[in-house]
């Protein structure tokens, strides 16, 4: 077993890093107009130097920009693209514990007219770590699936897309856009944020799927094609992983079930080449559903919390580890959390001393376990 000399690395990373005190308040001057754009944009950049010096601190070979240019991991990406608005969505139980649940309806995406890239979402996000990085510089971005999950047909005009190929189609291009454009600047890690494909194996959100006019047993299928289309055509060089996870707000989750009823598509009809799967607690089940793993691709096991303050034992990790590797081989294994710190702007009830302590322990176990 060896260190990997390219991504996914053996300890890797979500992407989102809390906001410090000074960029959520510059946010909110933004808002209401007391500050300039250049004003936010300069705060942002300091902030982002500093994050990228914890990663690089660390010893984090993939580096973010934690996620400080947006205030949502996905509405801004969404927001920025020609023909879609953002509107309250389904009516989902936010929770942390069984019993304390935060009833919540999560934006949802609707299209109202043919989508178009006005232009480039990242680039100049992205360029800006690639100047101020000496490692490999990570671009995460949601999955194109978000545009669609949480409305279905109902959320896409049917004047704008009488035929839903069509609209899936447009959707696949404006990413594959974007993703061209990265790997321009030299880009060669992309995340893509897949939650739905994890919100598909709890009973619960596949029975609202179903309310919505969809098919939860045909989706996976649907969503395979979405982005393997959206990925077609990147450099043979360029590594494209999922995320898959089940909800991250202020430390509380939506999701539940093990990744059984999507595995198989999940690891054979999806042409990436790795995967970040939450494994941190009962909630995402065994992992049995790894035995679909084919052999050329990698997984990395979210088997450490950024929900809870609490730092994970290390020989509890091994064990897990070990417990993987029984329907993977061991060599094809990475570690990380199992989500962000921050996936929405006020973050995770953490502190960065408990990002510093966690990112840190998984370096140290994944320099011990593969060298």
């Amino acid at each position: 077993m060896t260190q990997r000399t390219t991504p996914p690395f053996r300890a890797d990373h979500v992407g989102s890093f809390l906001r410090p005190p000074e960029l959520i308040e510059a946010r909110r001057k933004r808002e209401v107009g007391d500050i300039a754009p250049e004003q936010l944009r300069d705060i942002e950049s300091a902030a982002v130097r500093d994050v990228i010096a914890l990663q690089e601190g660390i010893g984090l070979r993939s580096i973010t920009d934690g996620d400080f240019r947006r205030g949502h991991w996905w509405n801004d990406f969404v927001l920025a693209i020609d023909g879609i608005e953002i509107q309250g969505g389904m009516e989902v139980h936010f929770r942390q514990q069984p019993g304390n649940e935060i009833a919540h309806a999560p934006h949802r995406a609707v299209v109202t007219k043919r989508m178009s890239r006005p232009g480039s979402i990242c680039a100049d996000q992205f360029q800006f770590l690639v100047e101020n990085t000496r490692e490999t510089p990570k671009l995460c971005i949601p999955s194109p699936s978000i545009v669609h999950f949480r409305s279905g047909r109902e959320g896409v005009d049917r004047t704008a897309y009488p035929d839903m190929t069509e609209f899936f189609d447009d959707l696949a291009r404006v990413w594959r856009e974007e993703i061209a454009d990265i790997a321009a600047l030299g880009g060669r890690y992309i995340q893509l944020d897949e939650v739905n494909l994890a919100f598909l194996c709890d009973p619960r959100l596949r029975d609202a799927v179903t309310k919505l006019g969809e098919n939860p047993d045909t989706l996976p299928a649907t969503y395979a094609k979405l982005i393997n289309d959206t990925v077609r055509g990147r450099p043979d060089d360029m590594t494209v992983c999922l995320h898959l996870c089940r909800g991250n707000h202020r430390s509380n989750y939506v999701a539940e079930g093990g990744y059984e009823p999507v595995a198989e598509t999940l690891f054979n009809a999806i042409e990436v080449d790795g995967y970040f799967m939450e494994f941190d607690s009962p909630r995402a089940g065994n992992f049995e559903p790894l035995r679909f793993v084919p052999k050329d691709k990698t997984i990395v096991l979210g088997l450490v919390t950024t929900k809870f303050p609490e730092l994970e034992k290390k020989d509890d990790l091994r064990r897990r580890i070990d417990e993987a590797s029984k329907y993977v081989d061991i060599d094809q294994l990475a570690l990380s959390p199992q989500c962000g710190f921050a996936s929405t702007l006020l973050g995770n009830k953490v502190t960065v001393e408990d990002e510093k302590r966690k990112l840190g322990l998984i370096v140290e176990l994944a320099d011990e376990i593969w060298g």
